[in-house]
């Protein structure tokens, strides 16, 4: 999500991203994104961002004005010429009206100034669901489970099935990346939190277990010795 900076909202079809050059507030939001049932991607660079959402799409971005690179005044307009109507919520650390009006007449959905309290971007992005029928992605599938986002349950064949809270988010961070190679730093940064004092190798005996969960229900967790695991439906 992210390497840097930005923040990408996912819904049903795509995850969001955020887009922020203050790389502790663009996790802060993606942790608060995520533990509401987004799947979120984190970008800090402008040219990175304006790349990613050319090639990935998204349901809804969070965008920060200042960036290295291009600006998301430039993303965005580069957005709208394209034709891109993906809702966008701007942040800066600007209050001057000029700043705001200029990102609204390019076709911004929303703005926010910094700082901010997470509570009121949660609304703006409720408000944005309601207004432009988002459909961020209650429920998503994958071999015979279904992970549903909201209340953040895991059934097979209609029935819950009773995993631990920490293997639930681990599982949850595997489906936002599935398909590709999820690290250990992250995984661990998912289920632990920003910045706990946690060793990587922690995250392994819940990895452990949550395969031995799931074998039976057509999904299986691939290890990528050196680089992290990977989430697949097994044929």
């Amino acid at each position: 999500m992210v390497a840097q900076p930005c923040v990408k909202l996912a819904g049903a079809k795509n995850a969001d991203p955020v887009v922020e050059d203050n790389e502790a507030l663009a996790k802060a939001i993606a942790y608060r994104l995520r533990d509401h049932g987004h799947a979120v991607d984190i970008l800090c660079d402008g040219d990175q961002a304006s790349a990613f959402l050319a090639q990935d799409g998204a349901d809804l971005v969070v965008l920060d004005i200042n960036l290295p690179g291009q600006s998301g005044l430039e993303i965005l307009r580069s957005m709208r010429q394209e034709g891109d109507g993906t809702p966008v919520i701007l942040l800066t650390a600007r209050s001057e009206i000029k700043d705001r009006v200029a990102g609204l007449d390019l076709g911004a959905d929303d703005y926010l100034v910094k700082p901010f309290e997470m509570d009121e971007l949660d609304a703006r992005i409720r408000a944005l669901s309601r207004r432009k029928n988002l459909d961020f992605g209650a429920t998503e599938t994958i071999g015979n489970i279904t992970f549903e986002r909201t209340t953040r349950q895991i059934k097979a064949g209609g029935t819950t099935l009773d995993i631990p809270r920490r293997e639930v988010a681990l599982l949850e961070c595997l489906l936002e990346r599935r398909g590709r190679i999820v690290s250990k730093a992250q995984l661990t940064e998912h289920v632990y939190g920003i910045g706990a004092d946690v060793d990587d190798t922690a995250i392994e005996p819940h990895v452990s277990r949550l395969r031995k969960r799931l074998s039976n229900h057509g999904v299986t967790i691939k290890t990528a010795r050196g680089l992290g695991y990977m989430l697949e439906a097994r044929n």
